[in-house]
């Protein structure tokens, strides 16, 4: 399977920068044909100017062919895996930036042509959804409040892909708290669920 793995954490000792390469490890271990990215280890500009912003409806492409490479990885991908600490509840603003530059109209949607419609999806050829994160809240928690970055990937994006795409959620909670081992144990499931993908 075509997968793209992005990743998200400035720390390159990181927990989330060790799962990420376990996961680039494990997916071309199970012969996925991979594309990786690590956007801070790249400098990806998250920052959605206002010339861009202007651009956004009326002429996308202004903004696609400063991010070529990334819309080409996006356009090629028939599996997602996104490896990314969760902040405040969601993914860290260099991963959201690069969803408002890369996922652009006429790439990831085409915009609604009338009032009361919904953009029309540019992303059915997206048939497997991983994401692997870790988050300071304990799962109680996330549930009170209804989980919201789990509900971005899972149910916002997810609903641009193939209807029957198959989603993966793989999240160490209540990271303040973990013991080396709790992260070794999860390194290793990480490893063991994309090796059987």
């Amino acid at each position: 399977m075509k997968t793209l793995v992005v990743h998200c954490h400035p720390n390159p000792d990181s927990l989330s920068a060790a799962l990420y390469r376990t996961a680039v490890e494990s997916l071309t271990h199970a012969g996925h044909e991979l594309r990786a990215t690590d956007l801070y280890a790249e400098g990806f500009n998250p920052t959605l100017s206002r010339e861009e912003r202007e651009a956004y409806l009326v002429n996308p492409q202004l903004i696609e062919a400063r991010v070529q490479p990334h819309v080409d990885a996006l356009r090629w991908a028939e599996h997602l895996v996104f490896v990314y600490p969760t902040w405040f509840y969601g993914p860290p603003s260099m991963l959201k930036g690069w969803l408002e530059r890369v996922w652009l109209p006429g790439v990831a949607f085409m915009p609604a042509t009338a009032k009361g419609q919904l953009a029309s999806s540019g992303l059915r050829h997206i048939r497997q959804l991983t994401v692997v994160t870790t988050g300071g809240s304990p799962w109680w928690w996330l549930q009170v409040i209804g989980n919201p970055g789990k509900r971005l990937f899972t149910r916002a994006l997810r609903s641009m892909f193939a209807g029957r795409c198959k989603v993966t959620w793989l999240q160490l909670h209540n990271m303040n708290n973990v013991s080396r081992q709790e992260c070794e144990r999860f390194l290793a499931k990480v490893s063991r669920t994309l090796r059987a993908m």
